[in-house]
């Protein structure tokens, strides 16, 4: 299948997932407001994981307008507990309330990818992980919040697990890509099919 490969994605996670597993593409943030999308597709009663999918979407369709011919690679995460779903924390107190809301709960990180082409969806594909949180006194969860600073706004749950927010957790049931956003198992073997990647 002919045309390069375009992450639409700003995600410094997403690129260098894909640079470590030797992939040649492009990168380039869509330009969509993701909140409207969340709120009109959630008040139609989406799950986290149809979210995540149709934003994935969005984000690819936005980005296919400046590379037509190309497979564009779209994604995106929610993370899910119980009906309530988090966005990115706006600042330090909204990191602090995530994490209290956490402690203690399982909560969902859906990680979706929707591969288009021209105006074609040539795949769709959500993975799921369940992240059980140990209780965390107010105590540490401040302690860690001055640790890792304003990386906490980085991302949906105001943690990251490749760094010490590995501390705040009891169990992890899913693949580790899933949980960074972007599930490389199932991608690189949709790529390999439609001959994008060496097989």
């Amino acid at each position: 299948m002919a045309g390069s490969l375009v992450l639409a994605s700003a995600s410094p996670f997403r690129r260098m997932l894909l640079e470590n597993a030797g992939i040649r593409f492009q990168a380039r943030a869509a330009d969509i407001d993701e909140r409207a999308i969340e709120s009109r597709i959630e008040s139609q009663g989406s799950s986290p994981q149809e979210v995540a999918l149709i934003l994935a979407e969005a984000k690819a369709r936005d980005v296919a307008t400046a590379f037509p011919g190309d497979i564009i690679i779209g994604s995106d995460q929610t993370m899910s507990l119980g009906a309530r779903v988090y966005h990115k924390p706006k600042d330090m107190d909204e990191a602090r309330d995530h994490l209290l809301s956490l402690s203690g709960q399982v909560h969902q990180l859906n990680s979706a990818i929707v591969l288009i082409q021209g105006n074609e969806v040539l795949w769709k594909h959500v993975s799921s992980a369940r992240m059980s949180v140990r209780v965390l006194s107010p105590e540490f969860i401040d302690g860690h919040l001055r640790r890792v600073g304003e990386k906490a706004l980085l991302s949906v749950g105001a943690y990251q697990l490749e760094g010490e927010g590995i501390q705040l957790f009891e169990t992890i049931e899913g693949d580790y890509f899933t949980i960074l956003g972007l599930p490389m198992l199932p991608l690189l073997a949709k790529l390999r099919d439609l001959q994008v990647i060496d097989a």
